[in-house]
């Protein structure tokens, strides 16, 4: 038996899906989801092989219900728009259904990943992580930032993020409610955050500029941010000679 999950915000979305399961007995739909908070922990409960994943729901978007799986399974995705995402599946070997899709699209789509399953696959953990890389690299400004903790998920608009700080493969991400663990890199937020709003001021820093008080000197071609986070102390981070040239750009100094 195949375990498989569907995950759409509509009902129809979901019968045509089952409909067009049943010329394969041997995939047994083990959840149905409304939208990507239910997702997660389903796909936690059931371990599936295969999803099939709405990419537009309320909440979170299917790409943002990824990043918080540790080790997704294989995605199906569908989606009603044929925007910048669509350079991201077809450029690697995840599928996606264009909606509205035929029994023929839908065969089509499921005959490539089951043949996948024949030959030697690339794991689907890290062909859904090249997916998310590729999107992320395509996608508009982050407009917020989705976290877990614990079995919470917690959504953080942007204007509250007051500063970003490298932890291995993790980066913090420091608000006023707290401090929340994301699995993405620097790299990721210096690419998708707006960059006249949030600078990379060193190597394991961005900061929101909003936030700068002043520019102290420290060392040698470098200085330390002071930030008003809010706390009854300031918090300072470094700025590299890089970070400063950057700074004064944004600043205008």
């Amino acid at each position: 038996m195949i375990k498989a999950i569907l995950i759409d915000d509509e009902p129809l979305a979901r019968m045509i899906i089952k409909e067009y399961l049943q010329a394969y007995p041997a995939i047994t739909i083990v959840q149905e989801c409304n939208d990507g908070f239910e997702g997660v922990k389903a796909i936690q409960q059931h371990q599936p092989e295969l999803v099939f994943l709405d990419v537009q729901m309320p909440k979170i978007n299917g790409f943002e219900m990824l990043e918080l799986i540790d080790n997704p399974p294989a995605i199906i995705f569908t989606t009603a728009f044929d925007e910048y995402a669509l350079k991201a599946f077809e450029n690697h070997a995840v599928d996606y259904l264009l909606k509205p899709f035929s029994q023929e699209r839908f065969d089509k789509a499921l005959r490539k990943w089951l043949d996948q399953q024949q030959a030697l696959p690339v794991p689907a953990a890290e062909q859904t992580q090249s997916l998310l890389q590729s999107v992320s690299a395509s996608s508009p400004q982050n407009q917020r930032i989705v976290v877990k903790t614990g079995s919470k998920i917690r959504i953080i608009p942007i204007p509250e993020v007051l500063y970003l700080e490298a932890d291995d493969d993790y980066v913090k991400v420091h608000t006023a409610d707290g401090v929340f663990l994301k699995n993405k890199t620097m790299a990721h937020f210096e690419q998708t955050l707006d960059n006249r709003q949030f600078v990379r001021t060193h190597r394991s820093f961005i900061v929101n500029v909003q936030i700068i008080t002043r520019l102290d000197a420290y060392e040698k071609e470098s200085y330390l941010a002071v930030l008003n986070t809010g706390a009854p102390q300031p918090v300072s981070v470094p700025v590299s000679k890089t970070g400063y040239a950057r700074l004064k750009t944004v600043l205008g100094i």
